[in-house]
């Protein structure tokens, strides 16, 4: 392309109508002269004409940050003769700035130079290194995010002198339980100081990113055996256990761990992240904090487990469940004081399953609110008959997960379902311990909610949680229901004896109706008679739970049947069968 002469393109133009005559006058090239200059001057983007040896011939206000000098792209424009247009950046104001600019070679009075023209595209620039770090980095600890490792590993893969490598897949242990009880504050910092962790010492090779959550991927690239990766990983976990200090609290955190090998155990990122996902759940269900290879069995159990997600879910949907119910028993008079509601499992040969086989896993599914509500469902239909074989006078009791107390969104619908069954002072929600240790606002938000509805609230299995004696004085709660790990034989057992001593003594100090859980012999029930003052007992040794198709015809056990069913141990309640069943829920 040859340098344009502006000469031969002014006089071109003398054909059209000039300034002056815009306007309706002959105007005068001076004035006109001038209105250009200052036009020029004031443009909002940079103008500059340079010669060919970088000397600036002419540059308007907003091109003040040039200080003349041929830039390569400036150079490259002179030796072909071809415009360009690049961006650019100067110092400008204290600051660099980002200048999108094209060069056009052109011809002025027989001299070939540089006609450019810029635009500070600076914030422009700024909200596109946003954009593609909200696209492909973690906002809080500024790692790559799943799409920027998985376009890792996939370019490893198409590589053609691709070499060994490992993929982890991390979790943090009991990361929702530190969140509710320090806040999200600290949880935030606390998967910062993790990454930051988790990243020390690695290889500018390797990789760690931050896929959801508080789950970690992590790329060991290249890798020799699978020891030099345990070894690897056994560090790391060391460095993770040692206390955090955040915002004035020490902390104990703990990481689960499962680690797939390519090629051994897959040829895609899809596998490799599968299989080492798979890893970590076995690590995660034999106790946390350690770290696993993948192997060909964990694969078999994943879909066994993925078999047994499947029925749940069909189960729900069905409307599979029922109700049993098993009374609170005064042990003194054999009056029914309440009953409780167990949740049960009709799978699809029509077994009752035990609520131990699905319970964890329908919390884990995020099934767990869905199966409440059907509970709850169970008890309004059957109300009736509930009344006509416990008293219309008993209370019923239902179970609430810790996680369901700590969710407030949960707990209001919850406690609108309890209001809208017409009898909602007829109820008491059971929860553990931990619901109320934890920072779940459970007894500033929920609390006075079911309160307001005449709701009774219950503490469930007391003396196996997070909280001690002391902590009893700051929860608000009707009855303690003690744990049947302290009942089992407590006739011969000094140490629960004196443990259940105390928590009777602090209980009935502070208002609250004691429990005792498990009671399945005659010797434990005389114990309590005998030698404390519990009023109240749940266990086989009373009645086993029962079905409501059992109780259409089952004798009535409200008060005018005691010293008949309620009065004496049924054989076949203690049983096998019995026990196999389990008598909680």
């Amino acid at each position: 392309m040859e340098f344009v002469n502006l000469g031969r393109m002014h006089r071109a133009r003398h054909d059209a109508p000039q300034y002056g005559e815009l306007h309706g006058n002959d105007g005068d090239s001076a004035s006109e002269l001038n209105i250009l200059r200052d036009v020029l001057r004031m443009l909002p983007n940079g103008v500059t004409v340079q010669d060919d040896q970088g000397r600036l011939l002419l540059a308007n206000d907003a091109a003040a940050h040039l200080q003349g000098g041929l830039s390569e792209a400036a150079r490259e424009t002179f030796r072909t003769g071809r415009p360009v247009v690049v961006e650019e950046s100067f110092a400008r104001e204290g600051a660099r700035r980002v200048f999108l600019t094209s060069h056009h070679p052109v011809r002025i009075a027989d001299r070939n130079v540089l006609l450019s023209a810029s635009a500070d595209i600076t914030e422009q620039k700024a909200f596109e290194d946003r954009l593609f770090r909200s696209a492909y980095y973690d906002e809080l600890t500024d790692l790559p995010n799943r799409r920027v490792i998985e376009h890792r590993v996939n370019k490893l893969l198409q590589a053609a002198d691709v070499t060994g490598f490992a993929l982890a897949f991390l979790d943090i242990d009991n990361f929702k339980h530190i969140n509710d009880y320090y806040g999200h504050t600290v949880g935030d910092a606390l998967l910062v100081e993790v990454a930051r962790r988790i990243g020390m010492n690695l290889r500018a090779s390797d990789m760690l990113s931050r896929i959801s959550g508080d789950e970690f991927v992590l790329l060991l690239h290249p890798v020799q055996s699978q020891q030099e990766v345990a070894e690897f990983i056994r560090f790391m976990l060391e460095r993770i256990k040692a206390p955090f200090f955040i915002d004035g609290s020490e902390i104990f955190a703990s990481t689960s761990i499962g680690v797939s090998l390519y090629p051994e155990h897959g040829r895609s990122y899809d596998a490799l992240r599968h299989n080492a996902d798979i890893a970590m759940y076995r690590v995660k269900n034999a106790g946390k904090g350690t770290a696993a290879f993948f192997d060909d069995t964990m694969e078999r159990e994943a879909q066994a487990r993925m078999k047994v997600e499947q029925s749940l879910r069909m189960a729900i949907l069905e409307k599979r469940f029922c109700c049993a119910f098993q009374p609170k028993v005064d042990i003194r008079t054999r009056d029914i004081k309440g009953i409780e509601a167990l949740v049960r499992l009709r799978d699809d040969s029509g077994v009752i399953q035990a609520p131990g086989t699905f319970i964890n896993l329908a919390t884990e599914l995020g099934l767990i609110d869905e199966l409440t509500h059907l509970v709850l469902a169970e008890i309004v239909k059957s109300i009736d008959l509930i009344n006509d074989t416990f008293g219309h006078d008993t209370t019923i009791s239902i179970n609430v997960a810790a996680k369901q107390a700590g969710n407030a969104e949960f707990m209001r619908s919850f406690a609108q379902a309890l209001e809208r069954t017409g009898f909602p002072k007829r109820f008491m929600v059971e929860v553990t311990e931990d619901a109320f240790v934890t920072k779940t606002q459970f007894q500033d938000e929920i609390l006075p909610i079911l309160r307001q509805i005449g709701v009774g609230i219950s503490i469930d299995d007391f003396g196996i949680g997070y909280s001690s004696l002391s902590a009893l004085a700051d929860i608000t709660a009707d009855e303690i229901k003690i744990d049947r790990s302290f009942i089992t034989d407590i006739h011969r057992r000094p140490r629960s004896q004196g443990i259940l001593r105390a928590i009777e003594s602090l209980a009935e100090a502070l208002g609250m109706t004691v429990i005792a859980e498990g009671v399945e012999s005659h010797e434990e029930l005389t114990y309590l008679q005998a030698a404390t003052r519990i009023r109240y007992a749940q266990g086989f040794y009373f009645s086993r739970p029962t079905f409501l198709e059992d109780l259409r015809s089952a004798t009535p056990l409200r008060s005018e049947s005691r010293g008949s069913d309620v009065s004496r141990p049924v054989a076949e309640n203690r049983s096998g069968y019995a026990r196999a069943a389990g008598y909680r829920r």
